[in-house]
């Protein structure tokens, strides 16, 4: 019988159960402040507002630059469905760019060609992600946005503790970075999300549209509202639960060793791999965590995934190009062929496994059973 391999496997320990007891015993009812001083901290970050999900914490973004309707978003075609759903939320439009063969972040040259072809009022700036944990990059980015005055920001929901040239993703010059705690998984353990920023306006926004744009002279520590309370715009519930706050936060003190554990086998995945017929390793242009090994098939990916699985490995694809989706396709008329490179990609890469609770032996077994797929692969 076939080993099982998961695609993804959350790392469960003492530390997460007992802040979890903590809240449920009412000890400690402020995991959420504590989680987000523990992001300003390891990133360097001025703001921090923690969210229910890293789809929120991108959505609040979109509310606190005050986005409308008409307003355009650039944003990579390689990217989660979130990221331009957050943008037509407002009934604004996003705007697909193609992607770099080599890392799939946005490429930087058709994102400026994009740049000078839709510079406008209603152009209001982009939503970068950084694919598998590996930053585009910034410096060129940065100097991008500067030149034509749009904001950026970061879904870092892949590079969660990734740096760049040595600095923490979170404060290296976006006007907004957001995470993710659970960027793989459909039904996840606990869901939580994070909104760095520098700007205090965007701090001030972000705070007040987080809990329904209420305020009040405050909540007491069970989450009571005060008795007299106002609406002053319109918000939304973004705020995360103690609960997923303290799951996250026991999680966010051990990322450092997850992250270190990840490249250890992204390393030996490199050593086995590289070489093997039909098969193509990560290329590292940057700093990289690897929240996703993401290799390339040269033919057929899909026969070669399906091989994995009868071995009991199970693989990821990240990501399916935006403009092959059904609504994106038929909203704004977009042709298979409109995104060269995103469309040869899509159809070449597959993700491995990779997650800290991996075993020798199972990063062994997957790279034995990718070798002997290979082998027969035609």
């Amino acid at each position: 019988m076939a080993r099982e391999i998961p695609f993804f496997k959350p790392d469960i320990s003492e530390a997460e159960r007992a802040q979890i007891e903590e809240v449920l015993d009412l000890e400690n009812l402020e995991k959420a402040e504590e989680l987000e001083k523990a992001f300003c901290k390891k990133t360097g970050a001025t703001y921090a507002i923690s969210t229910n999900s890293g789809t929120s914490a991108l959505h609040l973004s979109m509310c606190a630059m005050d986005l409308k309707r008409g307003d355009k978003i650039i944003c990579s075609v390689n990217s989660f469905p979130s990221v331009p759903e957050v943008v037509r939320h407002f009934d604004a439009e996003p705007i697909f760019v193609d992607i770099d063969p080599d890392d799939f972040n946005i490429d930087l040259d058709a994102f400026e060609r994009v740049l000078e072809e839709n510079i406008s009022k209603k152009l209001k700036g982009a939503v970068i992600n950084h694919v598998a944990g590996q930053p585009t990059d910034l410096d060129r980015l940065y100097e991008i946005a500067k030149k034509y005055n749009i904001r950026i920001v970061e879904d870092a929901s892949d590079a969660m503790g990734a740096t760049y040239n040595g600095d923490p993703i979170g404060a290296t010059g976006a006007d907004i970075t957001c995470f993710s705690f659970s960027p793989h998984m459909k039904n996840s353990v606990a869901n939580a999300g994070m909104m760095l920023c520098e700007d205090d306006e965007l701090y001030r926004r972000g705070m007040l549209l987080r809990n329904h744009a209420i305020e009040s002279s405050g909540w007491d520590k069970y989450g009571n509202l005060e008795y007299i309370y106002d609406v002053v715009d319109i918000g939304w519930k973004y705020d995360i639960s103690e609960l997923d706050a303290a799951y996250a936060l026991a999680q966010y003190r051990r990322l450092d060793n997850a992250i270190e554990r990840r490249k250890k086998i992204a390393a030996m995945y490199d050593d086995a791999l590289d070489g093997v017929k039909h098969v193509s390793i990560p290329v590292r242009k940057r700093d990289h965590i690897y929240q996703l090994y993401i290799i390339k098939i040269d033919r057929n990916r899909d026969g070669f995934a399906r091989a994995l699985k009868d071995r009991g490995i199970h693989c990821g694809l990240h990501y399916i190009p935006l403009h092959l989706m059904s609504y994106y396709k038929q909203k704004y008329s977009l042709r298979v062929n409109d995104f060269q490179t995103a469309l040869q990609t899509y159809q070449q890469v597959l993700s491995l496994p990779i997650y800290n609770t991996m075993s020798d032996a199972d990063v062994e077994y997957v790279c034995d059973m990718v070798k002997e797929v290979a082998d027969k692969h035609i």
